[in-house]
């Protein structure tokens, strides 16, 4: 859970490191600012995936699901720094399938934590097989890393890309071609 009340403490504390007053007319109210936005953007360490995929449907299809180009921003847990790009997730149903909003939901989940890319694309394939007991699943994220693009090697435009198999995706190349080419690949 966010303590809101440490984080106000932190900022000041940052704003004095940085060599600001935060007493000065435009910083007075940032530590609370500050505060409330970790709470907004850090709100998936307090939800799990099954609150949104434990809500499913039948189905006599066992053919290949895509949501692609689910928006998302996250937070690098190495700097605190922004990160963004979308989610393209594909699973094989084995008699349920999941509200679309729900896949959409489920990326937010992982998303809105601190985080790393490469952890956040298991995160997301391993719910879907765990929750939906599908056949496969198979989960790419590509990603903006505001880390690496307004610091260090400062390289805007490059994109970090992550992918996980799961289930029948692991040694079906089939499969996974068919996942590209949805994808426009």
């Amino acid at each position: 859970m966010v303590d809101e009340k440490k984080i106000e403490k932190a900022v000041k504390l940052l704003l004095e490191g940085m060599g600001e007053d935060p007493k000065r007319e435009g910083l007075v109210d940032t530590p609370k600012r500050v505060a409330r936005m970790y709470t907004e953007i850090l709100a998936g360490m307090e939800e799990e995936a099954s609150t949104h995929l434990s809500r499913t449907f039948t189905t006599e299809s066992d053919d290949m699901v895509m949501e692609k180009d689910i928006a998302f921003f996250s937070t690098c847990e190495h700097h605190l720094m922004p990160f963004f790009g979308k989610v393209h997730v594909a699973y094989i149903p084995d008699e349920k399938v999941a509200g679309l909003s729900k896949l959409a939901r489920t990326v937010e989940v992982f998303a809105r934590r601190l985080q790393m890319q490469e952890r956040m694309t298991g995160q997301i394939a391993d719910a879907l097989m765990e929750e939906l007991d599908c056949y496969g699943a198979m989960v790419m994220v590509e990603a903006e890393h505001t880390c690496m693009t307004m610091r260090g090697v400062k390289k805007p435009g490059s994109k970090t890309v992550t992918v996980a198999v799961r289930g029948d995706f692991e040694n079906d190349e089939l499969l996974q071609s068919r996942f590209y080419a949805m994808l426009g690949r």
